[in-house]
């Protein structure tokens, strides 16, 4: 994982995923990997351990792992977690333009636009 170039992590969420690998028994390591979103193209998915995979993000202690073949899809974004009285969840930024679904979980990457401006629908 050159330096630079992998998934980022904000202070935030690496206090959380540090904090859930050991509540799940497995300190320092988690995994996330992209499934099928039900209102845009991918969901993430973080569970506990190492599973299978390459690490795409290092901060604070913490490894995040994921699928080798979604190494390229991750790497434009960066996690962050939001917490608050109710409750609290991750959330995916990148520089390059994103769609995200209304329910905030779901995201895929916005369309580019054409020549005169106007966005290109698939």
């Amino acid at each position: 994982m050159p330096k630079g170039h992998g998934l980022q992590l904000t202070a935030a969420a690496a206090a959380e995923l540090g904090r859930q690998a050991a509540v799940a028994g497995t300190p320092g390591m988690m995994h996330l990997d992209l499934v099928d979103g039900q209102c845009e193209r991918w969901v993430i998915r973080i569970r506990p351990g190492r599973l299978a995979g390459d690490p795409v993000a290092r901060a604070d202690g913490i490894t995040l792992f994921a699928p080798g073949d979604q190494g390229e899809r991750l790497a434009a974004l960066e996690l962050d977690y939001r917490g608050d009285l109710s409750g609290g969840g991750f959330l995916i930024r990148s520089q390059q333009p994103l769609r995200i679904c209304a329910c905030g979980a779901s995201f895929s990457p916005a369309p580019e636009p054409l020549a005169d401006g106007v966005p290109a629908t698939k």
